[in-house]
């Protein structure tokens, strides 16, 4: 990941304090909540192509394991009573 660029920001106090409010509620920092902010608003602008992840691929619905997983058998007779 390249390394970050650092800049001096000056807000007005409440604009920061709304945006720390936010970042709380986001469980974000506020340093992470405007560079999402920023990101997600030059995206909207068009000055910022849109990331592309991969995904993985698609499970067939039939190679779900979680239907066919059991518990384990109880190995004792106080396991099976209770």
């Amino acid at each position: 990941m390249p390394e970050s660029k650092r800049f001096l920001l000056r807000l007005d106090p409440r604009l920061f304090e709304a945006i720390r409010h936010w970042a709380d509620d986001d469980l974000r920092s506020i340093n992470a909540q405007i560079e999402y902010l920023l990101t997600d608003q030059a995206r909207r602008a068009g000055r910022l192509p849109r990331q592309t992840t991969r995904r993985p691929p698609q499970q067939d619905p039939g190679d779900d394991l979680s239907d066919t997983e059991a518990a384990p058998a109880p190995t004792s007779d106080a396991e099976v009573r209770s």
